[in-house]
Parts: C-alpha cells; sequence; structure tokens
C-alpha cells in the first residue's frame, strides 16, 4: 500500500533537525499552538473567519506528513469562508505522541476531537486524506454528532495485500527500530526525498516549493518516522476490525480518488468505502496519482461546499480537472 556511517548519520540528524528547527520556528503562525488534551499535546494551526460562508472544516493529514501539508493546499482557497483547524496528528509535525492507543485511527479521532474542542469548535466538516481517512472514518463512528461532513481524499480504510514496504516492518520494532529510525533514516531519507515526493504525485507534476512549504523534511525525524511506521502497521488490523462498521456512517460523503494512484489503490478503497457508506458520491479522477488534496483540491472545495448543503454540480469541475490534466506523466 505504502510502497555512512552511524557518527556520519548522527550527525547529519542533528544538523536536520536544528536546521530545520530554526527555519520552522521563525516562520510559525500566532495561531499555531500546542495544546494539552490530557497528559500530552497536540499540535494545531486555527484561522478563525470574520464572515464565514461555510462552517467549520476540520483537516486530517496523512501518513508522513504534517498539518503544513493541508496548510499548502488548502489555506489560499478556503481562508475567510470558514474557520479551519489544520491538525498534527498524535507523534507528527509538533504533536506529542501520548498514550499506546494513540498507534490507533480511534485514539488519534478522539485526540482530533479534544482538540476541537478545546478550540471552541463543536461541529464541523472534516477533510483527509490518505491514511488521514481512516482517522476520518474512525471520527464518523465514535463522534457522529461532531461530523457535519466528510470529504475523503485517496482514502486508506480497507485491509490491503501483501502487507507494509519493508523500511515500515524495520522501523516499527523496538530497539532495533529506534536504531534504524535514527541512523538509517535520516541520511537515506534525505538522498531520496525528492525522488519520493515526485513518485506520490505521479503521474502529476509535484507542485514548486512542495518540500519546503509542506515541510516534508518533518517526516525524516527518528521518532516521527517510527512513529509513522507503527501507525501504518497497525492500519491493516484495524481496517479489517472496522471497515465492516462503515454502513454506520451516515454524514453527507464525497470521496475523491485517482484512478492511477499507486499508493493506495482505489479499487481496494475509494470504491469499496462509496458502495459502504449510503448516499456517498464518488469521483474518479482519470490520470491522478495520489495527492488528490493538492492536485484536485479545487474539486475538493466544490465537495465540502457540497456537503455543507450548497447546490454544487460536482461532475463539472471534475470534467474540468480530467482536462487540465490529461497530458500529465511524471513517473
Amino acid at each position: 500500500m505504502f510502497k555512512a556511517s552511524a557518527r556520519f548519520a548522527a550527525l547529519l540528524t542533528l544538523i536536520l533537525s536544528a536546521a530545520a528547527n530554526h527555519v520552522f520556528a521563525a516562520s510559525l503562525p500566532a495561531d499555531e499552538a500546542r495544546i494539552d488534551v490530557g497528559g500530552y499535546r497536540m499540535n494545531s494551526l486555527y484561522l478563525k473567519a470574520r464572515r464565514p460562508d461555510l462552517p467549520p472544516i476540520v483537516f486530517i493529514h496523512g501518513a508522513s506528513a504534517n498539518l503544513y501539508d493541508s496548510v499548502f493546499s488548502f489555506r489560499d482557497l478556503l481562508e475567510g469562508r470558514a474557520d479551519l483547524l489544520f491538525v498534527d496528528r498524535p507523534g507528527h509535525g509538533r504533536s506529542d505522541r501520548g498514550g499506546q492507543e494513540n498507534a490507533f485511527p480511534d485514539g488519534q479521532a478522539d485526540a482530533i476531537a479534544d482538540v476541537m474542542t478545546k478550540r471552541g469548535i463543536n461541529k464541523a466538516i472534516i477533510v483527509s486524506h490518505s491514511f488521514g481517512g481512516a482517522v476520518a472514518a474512525s471520527f464518523a463512528l465514535r463522534h457522529p454528532d461532531r461530523v457535519l461532513g466528510l470529504v475523503f481524499l485517496s482514502p486508506a480504510v480497507y485491509p490491503w495485500p501483501g502487507g507494509i514496504a519493508w523500511y515500515y516492518d524495520a522501523a516499527k520494532v523496538p530497539v532495533t527500530g529506534a536504531l534504524f529510525s535514527a541512523i538509517v533514516v535520516p541520511p537515506v531519507g534525505l538522498a531520496m526525498i525528492d525522488s519520493a515526493t515526485r513518485s506520490v504525485f505521479a503521474p502529476n507534476p509535484r507542485p514548486p516549493g512542495y518540500i519546503k512549504e509542506a515541510r516534508a523534511l518533518q517526516a525524516l525525524g527518528p521518532k516521527a518516522f517510527r512513529d509513522n511506521a507503527i501507525d501504518v502497521a497497525n492500519l491493516l488490523e484495524w481496517t479489517k476490525r472496522n471497515s465492516p462498521r462503515y454502513g454506520r456512517i451516515h454524514a453527507p460523503t464525497v470521496i475523491i480518488s485517482g484512478d492511477t494512484d499507486s499508493v493506495v489503490s482505489p479499487d481496494i478503497h475509494a470504491r469499496h468505502l462509496a458502495r459502504a457508506i449510503k448516499g456517498a458520491r464518488l469521483l474518479m479522477i482519470h490520470n491522478m496519482g495520489h495527492k488528490s488534496d493538492y492536485v484536485a483540491r479545487d474539486l475538493a472545495v466544490a465537495a465540502i461546499e457540497s456537503v455543507a448543503g450548497r447546490p454544487r454540480d460536482l461532475k463539472r469541475p471534475a470534467a474540468r480537472l480530467e482536462a487540465e490534466i490529461a497530458r500529465d506523466h511524471e513517473k
């Protein structure tokens, strides 16, 4: 699904961490805050609208990411139109990991519900990408009274064949996994981040400035990488137990996925989810890869408007997007 010497690696890790902290700390907006949610802190960015025309929107990012992935995609399109809450999932970005329950979508969904409460948001439209789709599904099952609508972007929500990538297996185990994440991941990840991020967007081109603006290097931090590996490893078992319950979700739902997504199979995940949730609308976009949260961001905004109760013909923006990306062929 989710497809040097020790001294040098340790030194490189320190250098990367110091550089990242220096760059990121200088640009932290005033509305970003780490909030205590019961013994640990969750980080979020809250942008309150003065005259909103849409209900509050909560964004849940995917694997190997942080809240700035969603900020990069949606802030310029939605700021001022709604109260926007971007959350670092537990163990990602600047959020603490918290207890063992946060290694599963259920714990993460509850943590996000706590952040919403602390930020003064009672109900919201939940927008999720990839792994975040499982957290959003859990949220809808565990906190249905707080969901006004759901927009799933390339969701990872069902069991899949083949297990997980070898590097997740290596990182998740005790002791040696921590060593692997600290010694091997930073230098190798740094060397591969350009090609890796391009492949996630493929066949669509990666937008300029993505690695910097989405703060993608945060995912190479030893703790973040290992927590992410544990998340992905636990997701498979979680989907086996919980995917039969998706039929209990009754919120207005739109699912957007690409038919050339090589990271999360649209046939295994998006199509099944659309069948499971009564009334869900599936938009399968031809020649779109995994990064629907960016490539299909205009369509996603239309979907948000739709689940908010606005009359929107989603076929037109979907057709327009397909025409725009028809010739994309990035590898």
